[in-house]
């Protein structure tokens, strides 16, 4: 008889994949990052995701006979991909199971800043009967410029569509009515929105800075549901002191938690929404286990899984 092969996943999904998995695979369940660490040499399919991340590592570091490790989470930047192709480890990521959640995010910020919802909020909170709206903003005829043309990227535009916003995409090749890499920041003073929904990679790091938030509208706001190291925070806060741009949406910070004295909590028009807009909702940790189980059929048939990730370009 051949050997079985070895799953680490979490004790959460077990309710999901019990009777689900192919026939060859032996599944252990780990509920605490303590376990997860403890059992990992074992692991030859692994699951680890937890959001703290210290556990992880350690129990991907002393899985030796890892062949596959699985995640929901879309970002994978702050995994060992160098060191999973020194070691042969696949790796496929939760690229497009949220998507929907985060996209609706980000519209739902837009048309917060927009209609100045949170000072709404705000007077309700102090028995305070507005007179006015404190935001007068329409979505529609605005423009909006998406950098990131992936699942999340293409979700922000059909829901943006809905509201009469005209929608620019940047891709690689530049092609349908989308702008190339080199074109984007050319146009930058004409849009209204700029919401970074891409990878973060080396090449993105700062992708965001003095130069290109002084290239935007003075009234634009910038959205950012990708990654923190994408936008150069302290150039970010002298451009909003400064009233050289209308606004920032931040899901992401860096550092996460944000201290309590962060600059971003206080500075003018900035809206903090801490890392938020990408927690799973049940339907999607649901299509989560759906992917992993049709994976598991694949790798054991040796076949090409779905997500996976190429290690050298990070997504």
């Amino acid at each position: 008889m051949d050997a079985l092969t070895v799953a680490l996943l979490p004790a959460l999904a077990k309710s999901a994949l019990t009777g689900r998995l192919p026939a060859g695979i032996d599944t252990l369940w780990w509920e605490d990052g303590e376990q997860l660490v403890e059992l990992a040499p074992q692991a030859e399919i692994g699951w680890f995701d937890m959001f703290e991340k210290a556990r992880p590592l350690k129990a991907m570091e002393r899985a030796t006979g890892l062949k596959w490790l699985n995640t929901a989470f879309a970002g994978v930047d702050w995994l060992p991909l160098e060191d999973f192709q020194v070691r042969g480890v696949k790796l496929t990521n939760g690229s497009g199971l949220n998507a929907g959640p985060v996209a609706e995010f980000a519209v739902l910020s837009m048309l917060a800043v927009a209609r100045g919802y949170t000072e709404i909020v705000r007077a309700q909170d102090a028995h305070d009967w507005l007179s006015g709206p404190p935001g007068t903003v329409e979505l529609a005829g605005s423009r909006a410029l998406i950098l990131g043309y992936g699942e999340i990227g293409r979700a922000v535009h059909r829901m943006l569509a809905g509201f009469e916003v005209e929608v620019v995409p940047v891709t690689r090749s530049g092609r349908d009515g989308t702008l190339g890499p080199d074109e984007w920041q050319a146009q930058l003073g004409t849009f209204d929105w700029v919401v970074l929904a891409m990878p973060g990679t080396p090449d993105t790091a700062k992708m965001i800075d003095a130069d290109v938030l002084a290239a935007m509208k003075t009234c634009a706001v910038l959205v950012n549901v990708a990654r923190a190291d994408i936008v150069d925070q302290d150039a970010l806060v002298a451009a909003l002191r400064a009233g050289k741009i209308g606004g920032a949406v931040l899901d992401l910070t860096d550092p996460e938690p944000l201290p309590a004295d962060h600059p971003l909590w206080d500075v003018p028009n900035c809206h903090v929404t801490m890392h938020l807009a990408g927690m799973p909702t049940q339907r999607s940790f649901l299509r989560a286990v759906d992917r992993f189980v049709l994976n598991c059929s694949k790798f054991m048939a040796g076949e090409a899984l779905e997500s996976e990730v190429d290690l050298a370009l990070g997504y």
